[in-house]
């Protein structure tokens, strides 16, 4: 058995019919999870999030937990989180009050986080045992899909309401929202931070009482949250999404016209409104292309994150900048011009213009490309400019930390020194 504890957190809010149940399995579940895990011992924390009926009288019969009153509402993640700086457990759990989860399961949350290393380990409400309403069943796997497909990893319940952190993996976390979207945004976080998070599916009964969850309201917050947990870590995910899905467009709206001019080697005038749409998502896919390696530029200055993860926001990054920009920028310059010099020609020597519409719409589309290229190249010099000036900031904030704490170690050494001597003498 090793030094570890479990802190386990029930935020209660007006949970009178089941709030003592839940106690009662939590104590009766102490010793299992102790020495299925490994445990020192488990310590449980109810917090009473501003409750109004019996909830908080009930609590404070047990003299087994420590009682947190709020006596006004602050949310479903504050109390959690008052209840994690109160305890002492080097792995900080919670389920809720309302009797869906089984406390005994903490027994293997607590094994795999330990055993895998894992800063999350959650319990997945989604499996063959679940009662969970099909509302949502359903919301929560649109939530998961979203979360997946942005940060390019899995979870299946993003809002469970059981589960274990490694403390040392909250500073990762925090900070972390007070509402009940708190669990998606840990999840959020968690995933965009690169985190180890596991899932173990679970039992998850019908709730006792009634829910506080509203499935439109909340399912906007849990919405939001996710966007935000995105801009915060990968926002480049976000708009090379968003090219992906202008790049898809434009090969369905232009499989047509494509097909047909090299079986006939002409264009029908109708088609020429294809071209035009295609030439507007196609200028907005490169901005929302050139957004994504700037941002995951910016997003490196962050104390949050390091380093690029991914390997398309990777090669975006690299690929747009420096030489390969200048090469691109060079190309499209020339494609552009390319499409336009014989009308340009045609126009100095006669006035007129009789160029066909596809070389034109060509033509603007490569030299806008390159209008935006150019605009991007100075924002990624304004962006180096900042991150070199704060890494001279950090290295002689560094340097001065350094010059202070050897002037301390002299200073103490020279008050110590007398009293050094005089022993010395004293020992003669």
């Amino acid at each position: 058995m090793n030094n570890r504890w479990l802190t386990i957190v029930i935020p209660a809010l007006n949970e009178q019919e089941a709030i003592g149940a839940t106690i009662d399995r939590c104590l009766d579940a102490r010793e299992d999870i102790s020495h299925q895990a490994g445990l020192e011992g488990v310590e449980i924390i109810v917090v009473s999030d501003g409750s109004t009926d019996r909830t908080v009288e009930i609590a404070q019969t047990y003299e087994d937990i420590q009682v947190v009153v709020y006596e006004e509402n602050q949310g479903y993640g504050a109390a959690i989180k008052e209840g994690w700086r109160l305890g002492r457990g080097d792995l900080v759990g919670f389920l809720d009050a309302d009797g869906t989860c089984d406390p005994r399961f903490f027994s293997q949350l607590c094994q795999t986080a330990i055993a895998e290393n894992a800063d999350v380990t959650l319990g997945s409400r989604l499996g063959p045992d679940s009662q969970m309403p099909a509302i949502r069943r359903t919301g929560n796997r649109i939530f998961a899909f979203l979360l997946g497909l942005l940060c390019g990893r899995k979870v299946t319940d993003t809002a469970s309401g059981m589960r274990v952190v490694c403390r040392s993996a909250l500073k990762h976390l925090y900070p972390l929202p007070d509402g009940l979207h708190f669990t998606p945004a840990m999840s959020a976080r968690a995933l965009m931070n690169d985190l180890r998070i596991i899932e173990i599916p679970m039992k998850y009964e019908e709730r006792i009482g009634e829910s506080k969850l509203s499935a439109l309201w909340d399912g906007i917050r849990f919405l939001k949250v996710i966007g935000e947990g995105v801009l915060c870590y990968r926002p480049e995910k976000i708009f090379l999404a968003g090219f992906s899905f202008c790049m898809l467009f434009i090969l369905v709206l232009a499989a047509y016209p494509t097909e047909f001019y090299f079986q006939n080697h002409r264009l029908e005038e109708w088609m020429i409104y294809r071209f035009v749409v295609c030439q507007l998502v196609g200028s907005f896919g490169i901005t929302l292309l050139l957004a994504s390696a700037l941002t995951n530029r910016m997003a490196q200055l962050s104390s949050r994150r390091e380093e690029s993860v991914g390997f398309w926001s990777s090669v975006v990054a690299s690929l747009f900048t420096g030489k390969p920009l200048g090469v691109i920028v060079g190309l499209f310059t020339l494609l552009g011009i390319g499409f336009l010099w014989p009308g340009i020609i045609e126009f100095v020597s006669s006035g007129k213009i009789t160029l066909h519409w596809s070389r034109l719409i060509a033509g603007a589309f490569t030299l806008f490309t390159v209008t935006q290229a150019l605009i991007f190249f100075v924002l990624m010099q304004v962006v180096a400019i900042w991150s070199s000036e704060q890494r001279t900031v950090k290295n002689i904030l560094s340097e001065s930390k350094q010059n202070e704490d050897i002037d301390l170690r002299n200073e103490n050494h020279q008050k110590s020194s007398p009293t050094i001597k005089a022993s010395r003498h004293l020992i003669k």
